[in-house]
């Protein structure tokens, strides 16, 4: 929820006012809204419970279950600001269908756990810009400048996982060390 917060708190002083904190809240796990409302109580949470409930996994392929994902993926995108996990699908569409209705809504998100990738997509490679001696008991590969590493994810906390196509090293490397690779045609 610190983002949530983060987002209402600049929101706040842009606008001179506070306005009433309202959270669309999607999830396949009913016990969460429960616990939000509990530990969250100046936040009004938007929740419809029979979505939530239909998307258990023993309801998860029912059509009432495709039902709640549509309306959920709807109303996540009609949101300001997006917080949730680029893992899910759910998620990257909610996004993808927010771009419809701002210029740039790139700022209007925060992902959890993963960067944007579309499901099925080309490989997406980073070059090294730095040397980096790996910290081999972190899990960390070495980095030399110019070496090609395909991109596995984001953790979010300075690092990424990734495989060194050199070395053939699968593991960790400082993201700042790296810059996407333009692949054109």
């Amino acid at each position: 929820m610190k983002h949530v917060k983060h987002f209402f708190d600049i929101y706040d002083l842009e606008h001179g006012q506070t306005v009433i904190r309202s959270v669309y809240l999607a999830t396949d796990e009913p016990e969460v809204l429960q616990e939000a409302k509990e530990k969250y109580q100046n936040y009004n949470f938007l929740v419809d419970e029979t979505n939530a409930k239909s998307a258990s996994l023993d309801k998860r392929y029912s059509p009432e279950s495709a039902q709640g994902v549509i309306l959920d993926i709807y109303h996540l995108s009609q949101c300001d600001y997006l917080v949730c996990t680029f893992s899910s699908q759910v998620c990257r569409m909610s996004y993808e269908l927010m771009q419809t209705r701002f210029p740039d809504a790139s700022w209007r998100f925060k992902s959890l756990d993963d960067v944007y990738y579309f499901g099925g997509q080309n490989k997406h490679d980073v070059v090294a810009i730095y040397d980096h001696e790996p910290a081999i008991e972190l899990g960390e590969i070495e980095l030399k400048k110019g070496d090609l590493v395909s991109l596995a994810g984001n953790h979010w906390n300075g690092y990424s996982k990734g495989k060194n196509k050199r070395t053939h090293q699968e593991g960790l490397f400082p993201t700042f060390k790296t810059i996407n690779l333009i692949d054109f045609f």
